[in-house]
């Protein structure tokens, strides 16, 4: 519970309205209640800043508020409305309790093993041989780490998560449930009695600092070396790194995108979801791919937004989708134009 003066004084925001207004919860705009504060950040929801029921909401100092002819109660101006919210979560729905600290007794922990001061470690979770483990770090019930593989500081690995031998992570990564960091690449030599011998996955894992990787995504070993996701980046739910692929620092790739081997993805990359790419290809610093895009070739230009399947500048590719949705009509125009070719061309030959 806080006041909007108090608010404000934590996001070094300016109030517009009641000051005194006592803020007790947190809520989406279209949602919140009299006690509670929202935020705009989206452009789009800007229609419910006259319509919502909150009692306070975090706006952009770039809003013009006068062209609003109702406001909640009280408006707090803030650099950036989303990350300021994300301050106030903390504030009014604190973390809950996760995981009790200390090692359960049912841990499995090979001797060897070293763990952290302040680890704590869950039911059934198996700690294989040689491991080391961070400070601080959780591990829930149920995960496996194997053998000779190190975990860094204030990593959080949650419930069937798994991390497979001699693979490496760094401090503060999280390993949402069922990611699989370390897994067998994808890699089979084709016979000539048409069956496939498997070739050893002798490589490694290696996520930096500050890496989180979403519910039931893969990240694979690489076949020699190591598959390396740098510091800072973010994997959603569902997504597949091969072998030998290299992510680079602060990267973000949305839900179901598969990356094939031996690609190189830049720093400060944006993939959405349901993304293709194709393997031993680079893709540029800074690039934008649209959910569904298909990319079968490198991108070497920094700082472009491409979309369609195969990739293509997104503008252009826009383009082609319009003209694309023309088609049964141009079809129709062109049939017609034949036949009436075909008729002119038959009435200049009776003659």
């Amino acid at each position: 519970m806080a006041t909007v003066r108090e608010i404000a004084a934590l996001l070094d925001g300016d109030v517009v309205g009641d000051a005194d207004r006592v803020i007790t919860g947190i809520g989406k705009i279209e949602e919140a209640s009299a006690q509670d504060i929202s935020f705009l950040s989206n452009p789009k929801y800007e229609k419910f800043l006259g319509e919502t029921k909150a009692g306070a909401v975090l706006v952009s100092r770039a809003l013009d508020l006068t062209k609003h002819a109702a406001l909640p109660p009280a408006v707090i101006q803030v650099a950036d409305p989303y990350a300021s919210f994300v301050v106030l979560i903390g504030t009014f729905q604190p973390a809950v309790k996760q995981l009790d600290a200390g090692i359960h007794p049912t841990a499995v922990i090979h001797p060897s093993a070293v763990i952290g001061e302040g680890a704590s470690i869950g039911a059934y979770a198996v700690i294989g041989e040689g491991c080391t483990i961070g400070r601080n770090t959780m591990i829930f019930p149920l995960v496996v780490i194997g053998n000779f593989c190190r975990i860094g500081d204030e990593c959080t690995l949650y419930p069937h998560s798994s991390v497979r031998e001699q693979c490496v992570l760094g401090s503060r990564v999280i390993l949402q449930p069922g990611a699989v960091i370390g897994s067998d690449g994808f890699g089979f030599a084709p016979l000539r009695s048409g069956a496939y011998q498997k070739i050893p996955q002798l490589g490694i894992v290696v996520l930096e600092d500050d890496v989180e990787i979403q519910a039931n995504s893969c990240v694979d070993r690489a076949v020699m070396g190591e598959t390396r996701i740098k510091r800072g980046t973010k994997i959603d739910n569902l997504v597949q790194i091969a072998h030998n692929i290299t992510v680079g620092e602060d990267t973000v790739i949305a839900a179901c995108t598969g990356i094939a081997g031996s690609t190189k993805i830049g720093s400060k990359v944006m993939i959405g979801g349901q993304v293709a790419i194709a393997g031993h290809i680079s893709i540029a610093d800074g690039t934008k791919l649209g959910a569904g895009t298909g990319v079968i070739k490198s991108i070497t230009e920094e700082n472009k937004a491409y979309w369609g399947r195969p990739a293509k500048e997104f503008m252009r590719a826009k383009r082609v989708e319009a003209a694309t949705s023309q088609l049964p009509e141009l079809l129709s125009r062109v049939n017609t134009l034949e036949k009436k070719i075909a008729e002119l061309e038959q009435s200049k030959s009776d003659k």
